[in-house]
């Protein structure tokens, strides 16, 4: 197995950090890594997205969602073909992290992806996704706080 997790902290509550991460259809507009998602951010739906890891060919995936915890943890599992052949599991966590923030708290988020499989040393181009997944943390952080009421 393989892992790759990146972590930032954005000026803005959970509920708010939420609200962007599970607006896949506006994805196209600040995610470069996946600039195509569409469904719902709901257990047991499937999702429709296109993976562009910078540098490496560009892939989809339809990704069954297994975990919503609202404004606290998601969590999707992409397989190519068959189980444990090429598996790709994504968890997505926000943690708050106090009142002292500017903007009445903030958020802890966390992108943490498993790889797993006959094919992943084959298939996966590790040094793209992290830099892909660095990249999201990055553009999550800049729309959302760009979007969060700022309060005095």
């Amino acid at each position: 197995m393989r892992t790759i997790e990146s972590a930032i902290e954005i000026d803005a509550r959970p509920s708010v950090v939420w609200n962007v991460l599970t607006d896949f259809e506006s994805y196209v507009e600040w995610n470069s890594f996946m600039p195509r998602v569409s469904g719902e951010a709901r257990a047991g739906s499937r999702l429709d997205l296109k993976i562009d890891p910078p540098g490496a060919r560009e892939y989809t995936s339809t990704p069954k969602i297994t975990a919503v915890e609202e404004s606290r943890r998601l969590v999707w599992l992409g397989r190519v073909g068959f189980p444990h052949l090429f598996d790709e599991r994504h968890t997505f966590y926000l943690e708050p992290i106090g009142d002292d923030k500017p903007i009445d708290g903030a958020t802890r988020f966390r992108h943490h992806v498993v790889f797993g499989g006959v094919l992943v040393p084959l298939l996966l181009r590790e040094d793209a996704v992290r830099r892909g997944v660095d990249e999201m943390s990055v553009a999550l952080k800049r729309r959302v706080e760009r979007r969060a009421p700022v309060r005095a």
